[in-house]
């Protein structure tokens, strides 16, 4: 199975801050963030606009881009060490012990939110570069609890209230045998409603692995980005706040006179394989992980950086990229993208999914979900996205299946059954039964399920979808399904 994350941020609400644009000749706003020219509306959202109500998904950060289907294994929980609630000790100011450990409960004014204070939990602490030893020179790297962790930041000690300071407590209890052993106080896991079918124990263990975000920003074309989340680059980047990337090749740099040096060599002015889909200003490249390994990877490395749960950087070979591109005079400027398996046995036809911040709000996500169903349908094939799936990723793929599936009954004259509906858009049929389920359309009647769907509740339910997004055109796709044999004839010639 592809590790290559989970379709979370298909549609990753953000009850957080509201995202700000800037270009790369603005003055920049700390902490947020950051895009391109022009503010954009509060969030939350869904893949492209408002069409996820807010009070649906309060308080989980939300945005499109996630992929689907992280591969975390199962952890065997045994006994007595099930993880335990956290025992809170409030501790007043005068007791406050600096620095302040990981763990440690404190309110924090987020300056780059609304200044107010909000609850955090310390995830790390790191001495301020360059000052001398003394527990008052120590930043924090918080959490904001009942918040994404993409808004996690690291904040000055000026930034604490330190009467607030609340710290974990260990208690002794009897182990095996009679023997003493200290209860570890696990840490409760906040967004579990973002997570869906992911076991709790491997998200803990996954949290603790990336809990600190290794790049702040990075550059790509016109475009200065935050970022969300911790991605494993190379060592030697460790070190980096900002990374500049080449829009095209997206090799990335640690200064801007590296990758200025680069592009004035560069000849690239696209993505690397086959263009399939071109209309208007938009088009899209199939690129094969195979033979084009190193710009796969760097695709993953850039990827991670907006999605949480991804796991996969280097294995590429088994995997076809779609590059979604903008079209202008200096060439075609990545927008997207999505994965899918070469050879899928589950018959997934989309791996991963991501729109990069820059490029949100604009129908592209609604996009790349919609193509991967179009390439199903020229394949012959039925589809689905990988699983597991997360809460707002079912959303997301809920309201495709909705719009796909209500348009054709509305339009249909007659009787339609489960199968045809199949045939017709290519979704799995247990996907369609799923849906129809959740919008009420299927009854029992006379020893078996049939559809009813008046009119109206189709209206209904059509609306509270939400708009299709950029759409599609077929006709406009000139594409080959992947064969396999011919692949491994061309590799042995």
């Amino acid at each position: 199975m592809d590790s290559f994350g989970n379709l979370q941020d298909a549609a990753q609400q953000d009850g957080s801050a509201p995202a700000k644009r800037r270009r790369l000749a603005s003055t920049s706003a700390k902490n947020t963030p950051s895009i391109t020219p022009a503010a954009t509306p509060s969030l939350p959202y869904d893949l492209d606009g408002g069409d996820i109500k807010p009070e649906a998904l309060e308080g989980t950060p939300f945005d499109v881009a996630d992929s689907i289907g992280v591969h975390v294994g199962d952890v065997a929980v045994k006994g007595e060490d099930v993880p335990q609630p956290i025992l809170l000790t409030p501790v007043i100011k005068a007791e406050v012990k600096l620095p302040l450990e990981p763990g440690t409960r404190v309110e924090c004014k987020w300056v780059s939110h609304d200044d107010a204070y909000h609850a955090v939990r310390i995830i790390e602490k790191r001495r301020l570069p360059g000052m001398e030893e003394d527990p008052r020179n120590y930043e924090y790297y918080v959490h904001y609890v009942g918040y994404n962790r993409r808004m996690d930041e690291w904040v000055a000690l000026e930034q604490l209230d330190l009467s607030t300071v609340v710290v974990e407590e260990t208690v002794e209890v009897d182990g095996p045998g009679g023997r003493k052993k200290k209860k570890v106080a696990a840490e409760e896991h906040e967004s579990d409603s973002e997570h869906g079918d992911f076991d709790p124990n491997a998200l803990r263990e996954h949290e603790e692995f990336t809990k600190v975000k290794n790049i702040e920003c990075i550059e790509l074309g016109r475009y200065v980005m935050d970022t969300w989340y911790f991605s494993p680059f190379p060592p030697e980047y460790k070190d980096c706040k900002k990374l500049y990337f080449c829009e095209f090749s997206l090799q990335f740099f640690k200064r801007r006179s590296q990758m200025l040096r680069h592009l004035a060599k560069c000849r690239v002015r696209h993505p690397p394989g086959d263009e399939i889909y071109r209309n208007s200003n938009v088009c899209m490249f199939e690129v094969d992980g195979k033979k084009e390994k190193t710009y796969c990877q760097n695709l993953c490395f850039m990827a991670k950086l907006f999605l949480d749960h991804k796991t996969l950087y280097y294995d590429v070979d088994l995997f076809l990229f779609y590059i979604l591109c903008e079209i202008d005079e200096r060439g075609a400027h990545i927008v997207g993208y999505f994965s899918k398996e070469k050879c899928s046995e589950e018959g997934y036809n989309l791996a991963c999914i991501l729109t990069l911040p820059c490029y949100q709000r604009k129908g592209y996500g609604k996009f790349l979900i919609s193509m991967s169903y179009e390439l199903s349908k020229l394949e012959g094939k039925v589809g689905t996205p990988e699983r597991p799936l997360s809460d707002l990723g079912r959303v997301s793929y809920h309201g495709y299946w909705t719009r796909v599936l209500l348009a054709i009954l509305r339009d249909h004259d007659g009787t339609i059954s489960i199968k045809d509906l199949s045939e017709l858009t290519a979704i799995k049929t247990e996907d369609i039964m799923t849906t129809l389920q959740q919008l009420g359309l299927i009854q029992y009647q006379k020893g078996q399920h049939v559809i009813c769907a008046a009119p109206k509740i189709i209206e209904k339910h059509l609306k509270q979808a939400g708009g299709p997004g950029l759409v599609v055109d077929p006709t406009k796709i000139v594409w080959t399904p992947y064969n396999a044999e011919r692949d491994y004839a061309n590799y042995r010639n």
